[in-house]
């Protein structure tokens, strides 16, 4: 597939999920649109817009006119258009199910806990529940941490990418006060370089 067949578009606001994107496309050397939409001022619930996201959520990409929404699903999408960049498991390696394990663990267990501990509200009882709690969740993602640099020991992931972004806006919200591996983690994915251009690229436009 030729450079020009793997352009994507993002839809991306500074202060969202989409950050994280952003990051992963500078980690996978993308070729890449930014589409900045102001939520302030309402332009995620525009016609325009919903007819990429119905959601009126960030992000979204677009690639070959195609809309792909939901973060794990975006995450998952891009590292396997870019291979060479070496950010996703292939089908067969060892650390491929883990690596799925991981991207899924985040939506269907981490955001929803989290987002009980930020409404102050009580998980749904435990045999219902498909997360368990939120102290159970943030549990099993510091014990993994405490085990090596990254969530699939010394190789560094788009799974990475999205659980260093993730953890580190939670604990500058105040949502986690995790142990030193975990703060750890969250700086060195900070301290990455595709990390430091995505700030100075969000840093220029907010300029």
């Amino acid at each position: 597939m030729s450079s020009a067949d793997r352009h994507i578009t993002l839809y991306h606001n500074p202060h969202s999920r989409s950050k994280g994107v952003l990051i992963l496309l500078e980690e996978l050397g993308a070729d890449y649109a930014l589409r900045r939409l102001d939520l302030q001022q309402g332009e995620q619930s525009m016609p325009a817009y919903l007819a990429i996201n119905p959601m009126g959520k960030v992000p979204a990409i677009v690639h070959q006119g195609v809309p792909i929404t939901e973060q794990v699903a975006i995450y998952q999408y891009l590292a396997e258009l870019y291979p060479e960049a070496g950010l996703a498991p292939a089908p067969g390696d060892p650390r491929r199910g883990p690596y799925l394990r991981w991207l899924a663990f985040y939506g269907s267990a981490f955001e929803p806990a989290i987002l009980d501990r930020a409404l102050k509200r009580e998980a749904p009882p435990r045999m219902l529940s498909p997360y368990a709690d939120c102290a159970t969740v943030l549990g099993v993602i510091d014990a993994q941490l405490a085990r090596g640099d990254y969530l699939l020991g010394a190789h560094c992931s788009a799974a990475d990418v999205l659980w260093g972004s993730a953890l580190g806006w939670m604990i500058g919200f105040g949502l986690v006060d995790p142990p030193a591996p975990t703060r750890a983690y969250v700086e060195r994915m900070a301290a990455r370089p595709a990390a430091q251009r995505a700030q100075a690229i969000d840093t220029a436009a907010g300029a």
